[in-house]
């Protein structure tokens, strides 16, 4: 089964193509492609075509920075509906789990996650680009105009914001410099693994322009009633929704089956079915929200307990001796006495 992504994912090509001396029009007409599908929010395109659309324009062009121009001439509409999702959140961090809960309208083949520092300094968290689909081609270019049009978007979410470090799994596919000017921050190649590396207090900063909850809330319920990732598991979507709920509404099950359209009863078997359960989920997601707030921020143990829904700090203590054989103190201690290097922001 051929892989489609919007084509709006490569948005700005032909202008790019005709300011640096080129055909943009012909060179997407060799491949069967108008400037207007691009334009549209509906029109889609073989993930293969795309990637040889970028590879042909760089050779043409002989340009070999094209994915990062091409992220310079996008932004976050390209994401039709999934824009005014995204930027209706209240926070960044809440901003990027919607963004990654919902990518696949836009393309199946990527995910965009919150991880954690690869060098494993304290106060500092990842943003992740990652490809998944095994028949999406690796084309470099589409990283670089990927991961590059991802700290465009952060800048506009928060207006502007600390970039610590970035990281590419390929080599420099122009002089180092022409990167480092365009993120602005150190950037380290063949890594294996494409990441923006963030100050974690980024994920709670307040988004930088008024939103609209009811807006937000319409598009979010649309796209829960029209659209399914056909590749994620009941566990992810499970997971998902848990992480949402969680410190807003009760995570109970029988909210989240309503949300997913389902009986609890049958929520449950299908979880069975995928060997874990509904409680098993609500757990693990206790642990990595309590774990990021212990370590990422300054909040009240009090505060954090209510957050991850648990009775109090004592019941707090008693899950965290469970989930890290520590207490939260100890926790919040151990992350802050990580040997952090000069530069690097601590919360």
């Amino acid at each position: 089964m051929q892989m489609e992504i919007r084509a709006a994912a490569i948005r700005g090509i032909d202008r790019l193509i005709d300011n640096l001396g080129g055909d943009g029009a012909g060179l997407l007409a060799e491949f069967g492609v108008s400037p207007g599908d691009l334009d549209s929010d509906h029109g889609l395109l073989p993930t293969v075509t795309a990637g040889r659309i970028l590879r042909r324009a760089t050779k043409t062009l002989d340009c070999p920075d094209l994915g990062l121009r091409l992220a310079a001439y996008q932004d976050m509409s390209m994401l039709g509906p999934l824009a005014l999702a995204v930027g209706n959140c209240d926070t960044v961090g809440e901003g990027l789990d919607c963004a990654s809960r919902f990518l696949f309208v836009h393309n199946q083949g990527i995910r965009l996650s919150r991880a954690d520092d690869p060098e494993r300094y304290a106060g500092v968290g990842a943003v992740e680009y990652r490809m998944l689909h095994p028949d999406a081609p690796y084309e470099p270019q589409t990283i670089d105009a990927g991961l590059g049009l991802l700290h465009r978007n952060l800048i506009t979410m928060s207006g502007g914001y600390e970039l610590l470090g970035v990281y590419l799994p390929h080599p420099p596919l122009t002089h180092e410099s022409v990167y480092t000017e365009f993120f602005g921050a150190p950037v380290h190649f063949d890594t294996g693994r494409a990441l923006l590396r963030v100050p974690t207090k980024l994920f709670a900063q307040p988004m930088s322009t008024p939103v609209n909850p009811e807006l937000r809330r319409m598009v979010v319920e649309y796209l829960e009633a029209h659209c399914t990732d056909p590749r994620e598991s009941v566990t992810a979507t499970v997971r998902s929704a848990v992480s949402r709920a969680l410190g807003t509404v009760p995570a109970r099950i029988d909210l989240v089956a309503q949300w997913l359209h389902m009986h609890p009863r049958t929520l449950q078997r299908r979880l069975a079915q995928e060997d874990t359960s509904f409680q098993a989920i609500l757990d693990d997601v206790r642990k990595n929200v309590a774990h990021r707030l212990l370590t990422g921020t300054d909040m009240p143990f009090s505060q954090v307990a209510s957050l991850v829904e648990l009775a109090g700090q004592a019941a707090l203590t008693r899950a965290a001796r469970r989930w890290f054989g520590r207490t939260p103190t100890q926790v919040r201690r151990d992350a802050r006495c990580t040997p952090s290097s000069p530069g690097v922001v601590q919360s």
